[in-house]
């Protein structure tokens, strides 16, 4: 691992300083990506986080400050705590693509937004797809599994949106997408990570058979406008 791997502690923050800086909003020392892309904001220590809390739920109003628990006042409420492992891969997964993957473009941002949100609603926005590489294996036209890439630093890049169709599940779509995804982002000399709810066991050991081992626990703090 590189010397670099604090800013696996600071995710957010450091990817909006780092590769996705024109995705960032900086609102009272909070970094955050624009709306549009991704509700989350990350911050390195500011006096206070009620302003830049404050200001940001004014856009959206529902957000994740990921990392150290922020502060806020009385207009804003706190929905939950979603406690995450952030998983680090370290050597290329040998998989096997059995089924054809596409790169997707414009023209699957439809279909894309339909089945992310069918299977993880709230996270995936209009515009989540410019925030990296998509791929997908569709089945007699229709796309059934995708995964992609979402924040993104000079050294690392988050593997997420590991969505298979409810009807598809079970196939291997999900392993020979995240294998793909993974092998590109290694051919740019970075090293993949994602994050899954602790409570979801059974995709982490997915990802442990895949060679993915836990860094550390990284908490996703839900927060809305009262």
């Amino acid at each position: 691992m590189p010397e670099t791997t604090y800013k696996l502690d600071n995710p957010v923050y450091y990817s909006l300083t780092e590769i996705h800086q024109p995705f960032a909003l900086e609102l009272d020392g909070i970094h955050y990506y624009h709306p549009d892309f991704c509700p989350f904001g990350g911050f390195i220590q500011p006096l206070s986080t009620e302003k830049g809390v404050a200001h940001y739920a004014r856009l959206t109003d529902n957000f994740f400050i990921v990392g150290e628990r922020p502060s806020y006042d009385d207009t804003i409420q706190l929905v939950n705590e979603l406690v995450c492992d952030q998983m680090v891969l370290l050597q290329p997964i040998s998989v096997v693509s059995e089924d054809e993957i596409i790169t997707l473009d414009t023209t699957h941002k439809e279909a894309l937004l339909q089945l992310v949100n069918l299977v993880q609603p709230g996270y995936f926005k209009t515009r989540t797809p410019e925030m990296g590489n998509y791929y997908g294996i569709f089945k007699d036209g229709i796309l059934v599994a995708v995964t992609g890439e979402r924040m993104k630093m000079d050294q690392y890049t988050e593997i997420s949106a590991v969505v298979t169709h409810p009807v598809h599940t079970g196939k291997g779509y999900a392993s020979q997408l995240v294998a793909y995804a993974a092998d590109r982002i290694f051919q740019e000399n970075k090293i993949p990570y994602l994050h899954v709810a602790s409570s979801n066991t059974r995709a982490i050991n997915v990802y442990q058979k895949l060679g993915f081992t836990t860094r550390r626990k990284i908490s996703f703090w839900n927060l809305t406008s009262q």
